[in-house]
């Protein structure tokens, strides 16, 4: 009998949620820290330069975005499909709520 080459399904559902369940702790974090540089934004009337909640909008955006590229790229070259598509799938969907939390303002 010959041994298959890919993890099992119910390996691959238990890294994704695994990866899920600190996927969101991440995007709870970039949201809590955009609406925080917001808040602080609030106090400061100049206006002139660019918003501290824009800044840590987009490098949220960049951190969340290059993680769903490199891990899901990374899970989906090790031919974990299903933990690969769901990194891909959440942290790139968080990139976007983030950047369009900047986008609100």
């Amino acid at each position: 009998m010959k041994r298959a080459n890919e993890p099992s399904t119910g390996r691959q559902i238990g890294v994704s949620l695994a990866l899920l369940v600190i996927d969101f702790m991440l995007i709870a974090w970039s949201v809590y820290a955009v609406g925080i540089a917001g808040w602080a934004d609030s106090y400061e009337s100049d206006g002139v330069a660019p918003s501290s909640a824009s800044r840590a909008a987009s490098q949220a955006s960049w951190l969340l975005g290059g993680g769903a590229v490199l891990t899901g790229g990374g899970l989906l070259a090790l031919r974990w499909h299903i933990p690969g598509i769901v990194q891909l799938v959440v942290l790139g969907g968080g990139a976007l709520l983030v950047s369009s939390l900047a986008a609100g303002e």
